[in-house]
């Protein structure tokens, strides 16, 4: 049985590698960057399905409901800026 929290927190992980920062702290990158990013393609099982599971819990941000590889490989995904962990 897959953890989605374990999932997302692994897709956090990626965006911060692959994306760019932006001067808010948020992370952007490209829908086809991740599909196609070797790395992602051997953790991910469900890419679109975890990155649907974090656009529900608020986490990430982006156009559209299902992404499809191909149709939407331009479309941005924009992480929100996390809070550092409680201490």
């Amino acid at each position: 049985m897959m953890n989605v929290e374990e999932e997302i927190e692994k897709l956090k992980v990626e965006i911060h590698r692959l994306g760019s920062k932006q001067q808010d702290g948020s992370y952007k990158v490209t829908f086809g960057l991740l599909f196609h990013d070797d790395r992602c393609t051997n953790l991910f099982e469900a890419l679109v399905g975890t990155l649907r599971a974090a656009k529900r819990r608020k986490l990430l941000t982006y156009d559209g409901e299902l992404l499809l590889q191909g149709v939407h490989d331009h479309v941005e995904i924009l992480l929100k800026p996390t809070s550092p962990p409680p201490q």
